[in-house]
């Protein structure tokens, strides 16, 4: 499979398809719910969306160094060199790095601004020494750079029908949106490395606070106040949720099952705290094989659909305009 979406894209030089193989691979690794719905995108734009996420997780990586092998100084220090690696790339399209070769090269093929890089390093490296946000609006900075401009990076990528600027802020929204639910499914592994980034002014609104979250985790132990703050920042997300959503039918026709179905898998994991009595400080909710399956499936219906949309009108009309998809993909 890494072969065909190579080919499709383009990829020939062999130590750049190296680097974008090893993308995937991280991509697979540590991204199951949204490789899966990678696996739903036309065959010569999935090794782009490897290569962004293969960046992001190797930052995230260095930040978070979960076998606590390096101090938070040298994890700056790797932080900064890869930023400056990085800055090398997106001019020259080289780098030290296999993930920085390779997101460098998805940045020019596709036109994806270099300020949006630098964003999401500055929210990683805050990782190093911000340990709390006292309100949403401090928690909205920090989320802009970890993922709202993971949205951004992937717009021109996945196309649209509509100009780019009005797609934006929906397609930020959805990468906030996710990573949202992600505060929220660990926010007990978040506070075993020091972290919390339910905003204080929710947690506060409820009679919840820093050590009452480490007690209910340290024991076991449920709490009332904490469950009604988890329930408030389940509503936050899905409002978040709500404000992505139009965007899925400003992108071309060919990957919005990809993004439905990202959509329906992240959604489910809200469903699944809900469904365990939001207990995440205890243990992690999983959407189950079955719902995984069923969205997998009618993704999969979804692409056909597409496809047999996208060749009706050149059936119907052999030889006339059928390039005038009016989609607008980014790239040489």
């Amino acid at each position: 499979m890494t072969r065909r979406e190579l080919d499709a894209a383009g990829i020939t030089e062999p130590a750049l398809r190296a680097a974008y193989a090893q993308c995937r691979r991280l991509h697979a690794r540590h991204g199951k719910t949204y490789f899966l719905a990678t696996r739903l995108l036309p065959l010569e734009r999935r090794s782009a969306v490897h290569a962004l996420y293969g960046f992001a997780r190797w930052a995230d990586d260095i930040v978070d160094d979960l076998d606590r092998h390096r101090t938070p100084e040298e994890r700056d220090r790797l932080l900064r060199r890869l930023a400056s690696d990085l800055a090398s790339g997106l001019r020259t399209g080289a780098g030290a790095e296999p993930v920085v070769r390779a997101v460098a090269d998805t940045a020019d093929r596709y036109d994806i601004g270099h300020a949006l890089f630098a964003d999401f390093l500055t929210s990683m490296r805050a990782d190093l020494t911000v340990t709390d946000y006292p309100t949403y609006a401090d928690l909205q900075g920090y989320v802009h750079g970890s993922a709202a401009v993971i949205g951004l990076q992937m717009l021109p990528v996945l196309g649209t029908v509509t100009a780019r600027e009005e797609a934006a802020p929906h397609a930020a929204a959805l990468g906030v949106a996710f990573q949202l639910t992600n505060f929220l499914r660990d926010v007990g592994e978040d506070l075993d490395r020091g972290r919390v980034y339910l905003p204080g002014d929710l947690l506060a609104a409820h009679g919840v606070d820093r050590p009452l979250l480490e007690w209910s985790r340290r024991t076991g132990s449920p709490d009332p106040r904490i469950r009604a703050a988890l329930v408030a920042a389940e509503a936050l997300t899905r409002d978040v949720y709500r404000t992505a959503e139009p965007g899925i039918a400003m992108l071309d026709p060919r990957v919005r099952p990809c993004i439905r179905a990202a959509f329906t898998l992240y959604g489910g994991i809200l469903d699944a705290i809900a469904e365990q009595d939001y207990t995440v400080l205890h243990r992690r909710a999983v959407v189950s094989g079955r719902h995984r399956a069923a969205t997998a499936a009618a993704g999969v219906l979804g692409v056909a659909g597409a496809r047999w949309r996208a060749r009706a009108p050149r059936r119907a009309a052999a030889g006339g305009d059928g390039g005038r998809s009016g989609i607008r993909v980014e790239g040489r």
